[in-house]
């Protein structure tokens, strides 16, 4: 069951609005991946290049093909094994991820797919607590949701070929 201020940060979100929520890994700089303006809004604030893609949190698998994108047999197998969890996943360009956090599952049931990169200006560190957020954005954002002090490493990055080929790109994952 969502509380008052979820709702709410709910329906910034769905309004394009741009925020920080904790993720299964970090604070995450998030935003509706369907609103370019939030996608844009997050790049500027980030002062990330545009070049370098964001990842995309989804609720569940059937979310990546509101992208275009058909996956195999084989990705999905893969896919079922290591999701929900911390490992983001490169298909066709773009990079997914299904979080382990329950509560943030059931926002992105309602707002739809959210881009999430680290909440923190590019190259500086990952905030671990609300107020390092506050600290590197300050008013940029619509709204703040704490979720206490998060220590932990970005999620692991990885590539699955059409082929089933597992490429690592960042981190570990499991055999």
């Amino acid at each position: 069951m969502l509380n008052i201020k979820e709702k709410k940060v709910i329906k910034i979100l769905k309004a394009g609005g741009v925020g920080v929520l904790p993720t299964d890994t970090l604070y995450g700089l998030v935003g509706s991946a369907n609103s370019k303006e939030a996608v844009d809004r997050i790049y500027k604030i980030k002062k990330r290049d545009k070049k370098k893609k964001l990842i995309i949190l989804i609720s569940a698998m059937a979310e990546i093909e509101k992208f275009d994108i058909k996956i195999n047999k084989k990705q999905f197998e893969i896919l079922n094994k290591i999701w929900p969890g911390k490992v983001s996943v490169i298909i066709n360009n773009l990079a997914f991820r299904i979080p382990a956090n329950k509560k943030l599952i059931e926002i992105l049931k309602k707002t739809g797919p959210l881009v999430a990169p680290s909440a923190n200006p590019e190259g500086l560190k990952p905030a671990e607590n609300i107020k390092q957020v506050k600290g590197y954005f300050k008013d940029a954002v619509d709204f703040y949701f704490s979720g206490g002090i998060l220590k932990s490493e970005p999620s692991t990055l990885i590539k699955i070929e059409k082929n089933g080929e597992i490429i690592i790109l960042r981190g570990k994952i499991k055999k």
